[in-house]
């Protein structure tokens, strides 16, 4: 078994890396912690790390992500991100859902088409890193 801290970090290829900054700042406040080049950015929320690399698209043999998602604390702080979407005219992919295990969430896409959840999970939402 390899012992790990949580799976905290992904890499997206990105079309335009200013635009895709952007949209995580303002939709999910997440902060530049490092741009090492015009090409590559680095974000953080504090506990995680999202890297936005520019890549050509449309390449056929290229990985595949089915979505990522952003946890929320409560099933309230969720209910709040869902009325902030839809006034912000995000590109809302699936409306907000309960499920049957008791999970609670939407979607929506990023400008380069990235599907993201947003999620009240029962099991690990209440959970803070490292504990």
């Amino acid at each position: 078994m390899i012992r790990h801290s949580g799976l905290r970090h992904l890499a997206l290829t990105v079309s335009d890396v200013d635009r895709a900054s952007a949209f995580y700042q303002h939709v999910f406040g997440m902060k530049i912690v490092w741009q090492p080049d015009p090409e590559n950015v680095y974000l953080s929320s504090g506990c995680d790390n999202l890297a936005l690399h520019r890549g050509a698209g449309g390449d056929p043999s290229a990985q595949r992500l089915d979505h990522l998602g952003f946890i929320s604390s409560t099933i309230a702080d969720l209910e709040s991100a869902w009325e902030w979407a839809q006034a912000e005219r995000l590109d809302i992919v699936h409306p907000l859902k309960r499920h049957r295990d008791g999970s609670v969430s939407f979607y929506i896409r990023d400008p380069d088409g990235n599907v993201i959840q947003v999620l009240y999970e029962p099991n690990i939402s209440p959970r803070r890193i490292g504990s």
